[in-house]
């Protein structure tokens, strides 16, 4: 296995407005699209991109594995099930560390999203199976109807979904205000191969989505769970 494969770069639809100028845009995504059987659509979360094999869990770089403050608990994690990945690797949004969002209703701190084995990656339906395998949940999906042959139509319906709160009560650190999700993930339900990947995920960043700055992991903090918030409410 090669451990240094990060995750790939995501492309962004051409109608994302949160790009940057180092971003990659998809033109031909309509293209792409129409050539997969089924689309799925998942929450962009705000964490950190952690990848679980049995060499260690790493960080967006994969230069070698993360031994930071924020990913103690998911290193626990790692502890447990080491050696049961085999060729497998588990990527998932690490929300132990709160960044530019605060979301007020988490369940846990780390969703699953991916899961690669050797040049593959795998199905979302073998994704689910893993993450309930080792006790992970998934990525919130969005319910969205399937790409047909209009595309103006199917855009419509897909921008009327991004200015929803999403699954776990976010709010923007910077304001201190409720805030829309983040983005939008799309996958190829199927399994694909690796060198594949632009052709079959893409995503949708909001417009002024706040970034996080290099400084934040001098003052860092723990992401509450949804049963702190409404514990400090009750008070």
């Amino acid at each position: 296995m090669d451990t240094q494969r990060k995750y790939g770069r995501t492309w962004h639809y051409p109608f994302s407005p949160g790009t940057t100028s180092d971003d990659r845009i998809n033109a031909g995504y309509w293209r792409d699209l129409q050539a997969i059987d089924t689309l799925v659509h998942t929450e962009k979360l705000d964490g950190e991109n952690n990848c679980l094999n049995r060499y260690g869990v790493f960080a967006r770089s994969h230069a070698a594995p993360t031994d930071s403050a924020w990913t103690s608990r998911i290193r626990q994690r790692w502890q447990l099930l080491k050696n049961d990945l085999g060729d497998l690797e588990l990527f998932g949004e690490n929300l132990y560390a709160v960044h530019s969002i605060e979301y007020r209703a988490l369940e846990q701190d780390f969703y699953l999203f991916a899961v690669r084995c050797k040049d593959m990656w795998l199905s979302w339906e073998e994704v689910q199976f893993y993450a309930a395998l080792f006790d992970f949940q998934c990525v919130p999906e969005i319910p969205l109807p399937q790409p047909a042959d209009d595309e103006s139509r199917w855009r419509q319906h897909f921008l009327a979904l991004t200015g929803s709160r999403g699954a776990f009560d976010p709010w923007d650190v910077q304001t201190g205000q409720p805030c829309t999700l983040e983005g939008i993930v799309s996958r190829n339900a199927d399994a694909f191969p690796v060198d594949s990947f632009a052709h079959n995920v893409f995503k949708y960043v909001r417009k002024n989505h706040v970034k996080t700055t290099q400084h934040w992991k001098r003052n860092w903090r723990r992401a509450l769970m949804g049963w702190e918030f409404a514990h400090k409410e009750e008070k």
